[in-house]
């Protein structure tokens, strides 16, 4: 057996010794994310608790394009930054909230009530100082099982860590009749693509998503109550990467030595 070929052969367990390791964390997480759902319809079941005390039937709130963002009000991590993202596309947007489209914000965490979400209405109605805030962004919550139900519904799957939990960051646009035409991913939003979000969502156009960005290089820390980066998913797929691009360069190698000696 050649030197080249133990290489060859140490590369290829190097490989699966990775894979290995890597299958276990793959598999926990293969669940959370974003499965987009284009074309599919609100639930007309899905009744949840507004900032004013009222319960709502979502479906049957639905009256303009909406933007819809899942997010839980004392998250430590990316809710702030995806709420900011909106509210800051928001204000630079020229559509007028209210009147172009409306805004629904739903607490995926049971354990919060609308108490919790009159005060973070008012710090975002503040940060957009325009448009209806007051009737057309609305700030929802409720209890587990219609939560779940309608995560479901939406293809939106998160993982609970105690009273925290580890999800991406994405917004849903939906037409006035609720149907499902957009998902917008990431925390940092154009105008001109919410504007061509919701403009489509107006007429019941659904489009794919061109850039899908979800940020799972981190993952909460319960104990420490912060979000870490993940150390070892990062460093396996790069020396995944590492070790791929290695034995590429000995099969050219292999080959170029061939052709020599031929020659």
């Amino acid at each position: 057996m050649s030197h080249l070929t133990k290489k060859t052969i140490l590369v290829l367990s190097l490989l699966c010794v990775i894979l290995v390791q890597c299958r276990p964390q793959l598999s926990a997480q293969e669940k959370l994310g974003v499965y987009e759902q284009l074309d599919k319809y609100i639930g007309d079941d899905y009744v949840f608790t507004d900032e004013k005390f009222n319960e709502v039937n979502l479906k049957e709130a639905i009256h303009k394009p909406t933007i819809i963002s899942m997010v839980y009000y004392e998250c430590p991590g990316i809710c702030t930054p995806l709420m900011n993202g909106l509210a800051d596309v928001m204000k630079k947007s020229d559509l007028e909230l209210g009147k172009d489209y409306e805004v629904f914000t739903i607490s995926f965490s049971h354990l919060e009530k609308p108490v919790l979400a009159q005060n973070k209405k008012k710090s975002y109605a503040k940060l957009i100082g325009k448009g209806d805030t007051e009737n057309s962004w609305r700030f929802f919550t409720g209890d587990s099982l219609t939560i779940h139900r309608f995560l479901d519904n939406i293809g939106y799957q998160v993982k609970q860590e105690g009273e925290n939990y580890i999800h991406p960051a994405t917004l849903l646009v939906v037409s006035p009749d609720g149907k499902i035409t957009r998902y917008l991913h990431g925390t940092y939003f154009l105008p001109f693509d919410l504007k061509m979000a919701i403009i489509e969502a107006g007429q019941g156009k659904s489009g794919p998503t061109i850039s899908k960005v979800l940020e799972f290089c981190f993952s909460y820390d319960a104990e420490g109550q912060k979000y870490v980066f993940n150390v070892t998913k990062v460093s396996g797929a790069l020396i995944l990467v590492a070790a791929l691009l290695f034995l590429a360069t000995l099969i050219i190698s292999n080959k170029r030595k061939k052709q020599s000696n031929n020659a």
